[in-house]
Formats: structure tokens, C-alpha cells, sequence
């Protein structure tokens, strides 16, 4: 098994920026890509960026290109999305995930509230 665990979540004011972290442990040898998805209110979850954990290849959703930057510390274990101006459209629960010999595990989720 594979455990997340995200944090950095917080309200933050339009135009403002965060960084969320998720630190993944456990059985993490075979790790192929860790990455972020979010869901706001009513809505289904959504991609917003990954990253393959050999080779550093990133996918980013329209919607955060060039305001988002997925990052890893190889070591850690421990990827970070960096997210520049930030609008009510990014106010979401926001979940990480981890692929790990073609097996998926999520965390539990933290906040980001952008007020209007």
C-alpha cells in the first residue's frame, strides 16, 4: 500500500498563490507518476497535472496551464503544485495522486477557497 498525505490547502485571495505538497510512503518502489486532481462543489473531480516520477515528463489541464507548475523531490517522495493566480474557478478540494505499478491511490483531500 501506498499512503498520501496533502497539505497547503487554504483560502486565499483572488490573484494570490499556494503551494500544496503531498508526501507519499509506504510501498513506493515502482512509482510511475504522482499527480493532482481537484473537485469543486457539484462537480465531478477533475485532472490538473501530473508528473512521471523516471524522467520528470509533466501534463498540466488547460484550464492551469501556465498558472500551475507540478514539482517533485525524488527523494521525498513528495510532489508539489505551485498555483499562481488564483481565481474562485480553482476553488476545489484538491487530491493528489500516486501510480505505482499500474495501481492508483489518492489522499485524502485539502482545500483551496478562492473567494469571489
Amino acid at each position: 500500500q501506498v499512503q498520501l498525505v496533502e497539505s497547503g490547502g487554504a483560502l486565499v485571495q483572488p490573484g494570490g498563490s499556494l503551494r500544496l505538497s503531498c508526501d507519499a510512503s509506504g510501498r513506493t518502489s515502482g512509482l510511475q507518476g504522482m499527480g493532482w486532481y481537484r473537485q469543486a462543489p457539484g462537480k465531478e473531480r477533475e485532472f490538473v497535472a501530473m508528473m512521471r516520477w523516471s524522467g520528470g515528463n509533466t501534463d498540466y489541464a488547460d484550464s492551469v496551464k501556465g498558472r500551475f507548475t507540478i514539482s517533485r523531490e525524488l527523494r521525498k517522495y513528495t510532489v508539489y503544485l505551485q498555483m499562481n493566480n488564483l481565481n474562485p474557478e480553482d476553488t476545489a478540494v484538491y487530491f493528489c495522486k500516486a501510480q505505482v505499478l499500474f495501481r492508483e491511490f489518492w489522499g485524502q483531500g485539502t482545500q483551496v477557497t478562492v473567494p469571489s
